[in-house]
Parts: C-alpha cells; structure tokens; sequence
C-alpha cells in the first residue's frame, strides 16, 4: 500500500560528470609533487621560495618521480610552469602582540582582476595535466553507464493533484511532473533544464499552494546558496510577476488561505554596494523571516521576525497541517540544534493583512528557547504537538507538549537502542509512518497517532 505524505523529501539536482572526474590539482614545486584539493578558494600558506604559492588545504607531499603515477598520468620531461603569485608584504596583522605577515591576502578578493587572472592561469595549468590522464576517458564512460537509468522520487498530494519528481538518466537536473489523478497523464510542470544553456540552474526549494493553484520555487545558478523565488500558476504554467530576491537557508510555507508564503532572507546590498552573489567571502549577517502575499512587490513583504541582537542566527518558518499556526524555527550554526516559537495566526484580529506596512513584528509565543537540542514538527491536533527531537536521545524519539501547559513534555515514541529514528509523517489522520536507519538499511512502520 503506497502511502502519500505531505512532504517528500527530493534530489533536485544530479552531477555533472565533466565537474567530478578528476578535479584535484597537479602541482611541481623544487623538486616535489603537490596533490591538492581544486576546492580550495583562499590560498594563504607558501613555501620558501617566494615565487610560489600552496593551497590552504591538506596537501601530501610526494618525492617527483620521471615514472607515471598509478596509470592515470602520464610523466612530464620538464617541470610545470606554475603561475606566480605576487607577494603583498605591507599586509600585517597584530594579534595580541604577535605580527602575522598574511603576503597573499589579496587572493581573498575574488572579484579582483588580478585574483581572476591568477585563478584562469591556474585552470589552465590544470587542464593541461589532465588531458594527459590515459584513464579519464574510460572512467567517464563507465561512471556515465552506472548512473545512466531511469529515477523517481515519492509523490506526495496537495489540492487533490499528485506531484512528482523524475529524471530520465542523464539529465542535469530532475523534472517536476504534475497529474490530476493516480490514474491521469503527468505533465512536466517546472523542468529547471531549460533554465539554462549548460543545466546549471538547480530548483532548490518548492512548495505547492494548497488550493494547488499555485507552485512557488526558488532556483539557484552554478551551486550558490542564493535563491530567487518565483511563483507559477499550476494549471496553465504561466509564470507571476512575483520575484523574491536575496533569499538564503530559507524554505517555502504558503499559508492555507493560499495568499501568499513565509520566506527567509538577508537585506538587499546597500546603494551602491557591489556583490555578485555567491563569490562574496563576508559573513551573512541578520537573517530574517519574511511573509509575502501573491501579487505584491517583495518591498511590500510584512517583517515577520528579526533579532538584531543575535545577526548570525537564522531563522525559517512551517506552517502547520491544520494550517492554524505558524513555526518558527531558530539555528545558531550547523549543530542539528534549534529554538522553536509559534504563533497563532488564526487569532490573529486583522490576519497578516493587519501587518502591512507595520513595523511590528508577529506574536510569536517561546516554546524552547534554547539550543540544547532539535525539535521538527511532526503533526499537531490543535493545541497538542508532537515533535521529531534528539533530545536526550542521540537515535532521536518522538515527544508531545500541549501547548497550554508547554512545561510538560512526554514521550510519545522512545529512542530505539540500536536504529536512528530519520524521520516520521502524519497519515491517514491518526496514523504515524516512522522512518529508521537500521545498518544502513531504511525501514518503514506503521503506529498509532492517538495512542502513542
């Protein structure tokens, strides 16, 4: 029996083979081999001589041998011609007393000539390494027949309409298809390949209205974590005016009357501030959560929550299946830790229309407000919440808080002693579908809402 959920967790995007062959570098320096991460973006450590330059990043160091290395490259006659790097000594840091010299901190501009000058000469030198690789060709052609086969993800239902993920082997990024029944004809609602020449323009958030009008999705170009958000209407495809621009670690929530969305992002760039998104190397500083209604300019959007005292959390937003309340989940850092808050947007006197052009924020009401473990949202019967937490419970279990007295929490489904409870989905109204990781192996069951 296939069981729909409300959620389906997806892979949106799939590999580009030409980016994972091969990509670390060949580097001669005075006699020695470098093989160092291509990852890299800041380049800080150097040698003795000056005229050369290391990646800051785990490197071994290997005796230069005239013999090829493992079968994959072919041996050189001469040393390479690595580009130099130039040498900045007036750059000098002062930390408690100690001078640190930091010559090449210019590396660190990566929107400088200079720095794209050095990064080009750099490629180049690679590419020239790796044309000589006798295997490359033959493991290419045998990663390309492994992942070359028809994928799916798990359907899920929203508005009566059944949605779906596909990928027919080889595509860059999976496709979005749409039927109006189990038994109808799917259609491609949002194929993000056509987004772009090259397939680098991935779908990195979705959310279907729940009327299913209405599909809002965020795209994001050549792997950055910015997120534009546009909105399209489902059944002719044509896409809204609606643009959200400068979103990030943010996820997509419409409310249930099907008007609009919650959203996260940071402020635009100042006037006259320069920033190509992605290659910035400064902190992201005072995220904040955003509710947008379908047909406005994002500058219309109410402010639903901001912390100017804590600029380096972030913060998203869920509503919940009933479509009564709104969460607000709080993240210090990449710890599976968070704060969790909600607010009753049912009482609500004026709804959100209330909060336009208001600079106060929405009522929300502390449930945990601390960072001693997660907490996700699993299903609620109005007041009484049952959560995902790995409180006190690494293999994480299931708990349940009632709202009214939210000093009382109790244990719904304990920490199993050996599986790691990943996942659990509301079904059939008073049904849990409960997803562990048991020896690498994902295991289904079926419990009881009511009486557990």
């Amino acid at each position: 029996m296939l069981l729909f959920t409300r959620h389906a967790h997806t892979i949106l995007s799939s590999p580009h083979l030409n980016h994972f062959l091969f990509t670390r570098r060949l580097k001669f320096v005075r006699n020695r081999t470098l093989y160092c991460s291509s990852s890299q973006r800041h380049f800080r450590k150097h040698f003795t001589s000056r005229n050369n330059l290391s990646f800051n990043s785990h490197c071994q160091s290997r005796s230069l041998s005239t013999a090829p290395r493992m079968g994959s490259v072919a041996a050189f006659n001469e040393l390479l011609q690595y580009p130099v790097a130039r040498r900045d000594e007036s750059v000098v840091d002062n930390y408690h007393g100690v001078v640190v010299p930091d010559p090449y901190r210019w590396l660190e501009d990566s929107d400088s000539a200079e720095t794209k000058e050095f990064v080009e000469k750099q490629m180049k030198l690679t590419d020239s390494v790796l044309k000589t690789c006798e295997t490359r060709d033959k493991l290419r052609e045998k990663l390309t027949k492994f992942y070359d086969f028809p994928k799916y993800n798990a359907p899920f239902r929203e508005g009566g309409k059944y949605f779906y993920f596909h990928n027919t082997g080889l595509q860059p990024q999976t496709v979005l298809y749409v039927q109006d029944s189990l038994d109808g004809k799917p259609e491609v609602l949002l194929d993000p390949n056509t987004l772009s020449a090259d397939g680098t323009v991935a779908l990195s958030e979705y959310a279907v209205s729940e009327d299913a009008k209405y599909l809002a999705y965020g795209t994001s170009s050549s792997g950055s974590d910015w997120v534009t958000i546009n909105v399209m209407r489902i059944d002719d495809k044509i896409i809204e005016p609606d643009t959200i621009s400068w979103v990030k670690f943010s996820s997509i929530s419409w409310t249930h009357d099907s008007k609009g969305f919650f959203y996260s992002r940071y402020p635009a760039p100042e006037d006259g501030e320069k920033l190509d998104a992605g290659t910035e190397t400064h902190a992201n500083l005072n995220h904040e959560l955003y509710y947008h209604f379908l047909g406005n300019n994002q500058s219309e959007d109410i402010l639903c929550w901001s912390d100017p005292e804590n600029p380096k959390h972030t913060r998203s937003a869920s509503v919940t299946d009933d479509g009564k309340y709104a969460l607000l989940y709080i993240g210090e850092n990449c710890d599976p830790v968070n704060k969790i808050y909600y607010c009753d947007i049912s009482l609500l006197p004026k709804g959100l229309e209330g909060y336009k052009g208001s600079k106060e924020l929405l009522p929300f009401v502390k449930l945990v407000d601390n960072f001693d473990a997660s907490y996700h949202y699993v299903a609620n019967d109005d007041t009484i919440f049952t959560f995902l937490t790995n409180k006190d419970a690494p293999r994480n279990k299931l708990v349940r808080v009632d709202l009214r007295e939210s000093s009382s929490w109790t244990e719904v489904l304990p920490e199993d002693k050996k599986d790691v409870l990943e996942s659990a989905s509301a079904v059939n109204r008073n049904q849990l579908v409960v997803n562990y990781l048991s020896d690498v192996t994902k295991c289904f069951a079926n419990k009881g809402l009511e009486n557990r």
